[in-house]
């Protein structure tokens, strides 16, 4: 059913949602974008599902955004780019107000969008030695439709160590910005996601969703208005120069014009 994701559920209602598109460091492109939505509705609709587990196949959890679809996107019209926009939004929106909780198995290196989706997960695991990275302001984009789901997990004056340099960081910091839960060694990653799912299987699944969504509504607002603003700003950049000239030097792997690092 699906080309760029696959969703396994096992005896006990535990679903595996995994990006796969491992040659690809499971790059998102506006298809991986749909599918992740859709699968999200349908996983929040089924009874039968207690938790799911986000994760990646391969070596990456996510690179960001994918290179083609980037390219693409360099050449649409304005309202074009916003509707492209709008699946990366409503793909975090979808994962953010699902009603079972999402634990995110983060196996390997994290950047842009793909952090956002750590972001979304109620718990994230991170593996030792993954790196992470906001790393869109080198391109002369923001990470805008991400945003809200950063700042609501990091809190503003977290989010601002490392939300406009796109300075990488490693494992640790990611624990320390709150990021990820905890880190562990690879061959205990399993291990530490299993510990997480085991106390929902024992919790009315009702309780858990009103539980989940109550927490939501305590905590930043992410509305259709914060939204909208996040695709604004967005498309907005893309309208630049700035953004005409870090495109085209990240293709022709040239330093932009404003490059000194």
């Amino acid at each position: 059913m699906f080309e760029t994701i696959s969703v396994e559920v096992d005896a006990r209602g535990v679903a595996t949602l995994m990006l796969n598109r491992p040659e690809k460091h499971n790059a998102m492109s506006g298809e991986m974008l749909t599918e992740l939505r859709v699968a999200a509705g349908q996983l929040g609709a089924d009874d039968d599902v207690r938790a799911v587990v986000l994760t990646g196949a391969g070596k990456s959890f996510c690179a960001g955004g994918d290179l083609g679809w980037m390219q693409k996107q360099r050449d649409m019209a304005p309202d074009v780019r916003g509707r492209e926009a709008r699946k990366l939004a409503e793909m975090l929106q979808a994962l953010n107000t699902l009603p079972k909780p999402v634990i995110g198995r983060v196996q390997g290196n994290a950047f842009g969008g793909g952090v956002g989706m750590a972001c979304v997960c109620d718990v994230a695991i991170g593996v030792d030695g993954l790196t992470m990275g906001f790393t869109e302001t080198r391109l002369g984009l923001i990470p805008a439709t991400i945003g809200p789901y950063v700042v609501a997990r990091m809190g503003e004056a977290r989010a601002r160590r490392v939300f406009m340099s796109a300075r990488l960081f490693k494992a640790e910091e990611a624990v320390a910005l709150d990021i990820l839960a905890r880190v562990v060694p690879a061959d205990r990653l399993d291990d530490a996601v299993e510990a997480e799912i085991a106390p929902y299987l024992a919790c009315a699944p009702g309780a858990v969703a009103r539980a989940k969504a109550l927490t939501r509504a305590l905590g930043p607002r992410i509305d259709d208005a914060v939204i909208d603003h996040t695709i604004d700003e967005l498309v907005a950049c893309w309208e630049g120069d700035e953004a005409r000239e870090g495109i085209r030097a990240f293709f022709a792997r040239e330093k932009p014009n404003w490059g000194q690092g």
